[in-house]
């Protein structure tokens, strides 16, 4: 092998582990995680780490390994861009490439800090960790916020899913980051002479044996909230026709006006603007008469429409319908950049694609829940359901805390693509975090119920039209999770990481690195 291969190898074998990262998220075939190929990727990224010359080939190393990680996990960015948004296909190239490249910064500054100070073994582990949190951290919440195929998300139906009521996502890869540290230590006679490392051992056998006992032992379920059947939309209007006059609008109103009227569930749920035109634009009588079927009965609805006006600016809400009130209204939050919003400086950028009603409004964080049948049902809308410490926000206070999340979505925007079984592993997450059930109302899928214990019950097949009909049962109980991250946030986590970059920097000044 030539000099220059034996060079160019870390960083192929960095990229590879990349890719198998993001294939630990959503195995493409089966939409299924793959716990165990998440720490073995990651673990491959240590050894690879370990072998680093010096901190600037240690970062780069990380860098190469989230870019590759993040690219191919939301690759399908590029259809929403070039598909539908019209952007020419080498810029949406560019952009899905630069959109994780810049991302990937935060892993490189981990891993290159961790090379810095690497010392003990003992002590590598839990700094490894804890500055990997860190990088998932700041993706996470700078910028908005984008973190979407967060390395704990793989672990949804493994060993490590009990942590999850405890310490949610970022606390589950805070724990998969150390143990894929450790499983590079296996066969390292300098560490398998220390007794610290075999305590390291013990603890990870022993955390990894109570997780799988309380699995196959798990205690009787807290008692839940009553049962609701529920009759969730799935238009599959074509995104390419969703907004088109003479196409997907009368068909939108049409499908989704008659299933509204006629499915006989106690609450109709239809997906992110199901109704693809604000109220003023609308037939004449034709919202009067959505809210004459739900005026009087046993039925309420809830139905993602577009809300506001050229002056005071528009909201990507939901509106919502039941006896004798008709006047709930959940705007959305968290927006997309690009998509939903512009941020400063990029108009330019927007402007070269076709994205209708692309600018909106914020609404507030933690918006009263839509109450019926003795139910709190929280919508969030699309990807809002990716930041938990942001839906957490509304178990504050346990007497308005939501029972039941309804996420309304419309991923057509990314076609038939692995972005829909990432999406459905996400919302399973934010169940068993707050041990709350998910219904999921969407355009293309995954259209499901899902129960408090992060389980789905009841599924549409994808990329169908057709209405989903069971029984959700509410939850009622707090987790530990639930209770901390109202109160204080992702504190706790953010404390941990940036103890671990602060001691990583004042240490690395007290050492010379190659």
């Amino acid at each position: 092998m030539s000099p220059r291969a034996v060079r160019l190898a870390p960083f192929v074998l960095a990229a590879l582990a990349g890719l198998l990262q993001a294939l630990s998220l959503a195995w493409p075939g089966n939409g299924q995680p793959q716990w165990w190929l998440q720490l073995l990727s990651l673990a491959g990224l240590v050894a690879l780490l370990r072998r680093a010359p010096g901190w600037k080939s240690a970062a780069l190393l990380g860098w190469v390994f989230a870019t590759s990680w993040l690219t191919a996990t939301f690759w399908w960015l590029f259809i929403s861009m070039h598909v539908y948004g019209g952007l020419a296909a080498p810029l949406a190239v560019a952009a899905v490439l630069l959109l994780a490249g810049f991302l990937a910064l935060y892993y490189a500054l981990a891993a290159g800090l961790w090379r810095h100070v690497a010392g003990p073994p003992w002590r590598d582990g839990v700094l490894f960790a804890c500055l990997w949190l860190g990088a998932e951290l700041l993706r996470g919440t700078l910028f908005t916020g984008f973190p979407w195929g967060a390395g704990g998300y793989a672990h949804v139906d493994g060993p490590l899913a009990p942590l999850a009521p405890w310490l949610g996502v970022y606390g589950i890869g805070l724990v998969a980051a150390w143990l894929a540290w450790l499983l590079t230590t296996l066969a390292r006679r300098p560490a398998q002479g220390s007794w610290r490392y075999w305590v390291a051992l013990a603890a990870a056998a022993g955390l990894l044996a109570a997780c799988n006992v309380h699995t196959a032992n798990a205690p009787p379920p807290s008692p839940g909230g009553p049962r609701l059947q529920v009759g969730l939309l799935q238009g599959n209007i074509p995104q390419d026709e969703k907004f088109e006059g003479g196409s997907g609008i009368p068909l939108a109103l049409e499908w989704y006006g008659a299933r509204l009227r006629d499915t006989k569930a106690q609450l109709v749920v239809a997906p992110e603007t199901a109704i693809p035109l604000l109220p003023a634009q609308l037939p004449e009588g034709y919202l009067a008469a959505l809210r004459d079927a739900f005026a009087t009965g046993e039925r309420a609805a809830l139905v993602g429409i577009p809300l506001g006006n050229f002056d005071d600016g528009y909201t990507n809400s939901v509106m919502g319908f039941r006896p004798g009130d008709a006047s709930y209204r959940y705007h959305k939050h968290h927006l997309v950049p690009f998509g939903e919003f512009i941020p400063p400086l990029f108009k330019w950028f927007t402007r070269m694609m076709d994205i209708p009603l692309g600018d909106f409004n914020r609404g507030d964080v933690g918006q009263p829940s839509f109450t019926w049948q003795g139910q709190r049902l929280a919508p969030n809308i699309c990807y809002e359901d990716l930041f938990g410490e942001e839906l957490g926000a509304r178990f504050a206070d346990p007497a308005t805390a939501p029972t039941i999340f309804v996420n309304v979505s419309n991923i057509a925007w990314f076609g038939d693509t692995v972005a829909i079984a990432q999406h459905l592993q996400i919302s399973r997450m934010r169940s068993l975090e707050f041990e709350r059930p998910m219904i999921r109302a969407t355009n293309t899928g995954a259209t499901v119920i899902i129960d408090r214990f992060g389980q789905v019950t009841h599924a549409l097949p994808r990329h169908t039209r057709g209405v989903l009909v069971g029984e959700v049962e509410g939850g009622t109980a707090f987790t530990p999770y639930a209770r901390w991250v109202s109160r204080v946030g992702l504190a706790p986590l953010w404390i941990l990481a940036l103890a671990a970059m602060l001691w990583a920097a004042w240490a690395g000044r007290r050492r010379p690195q190659p």
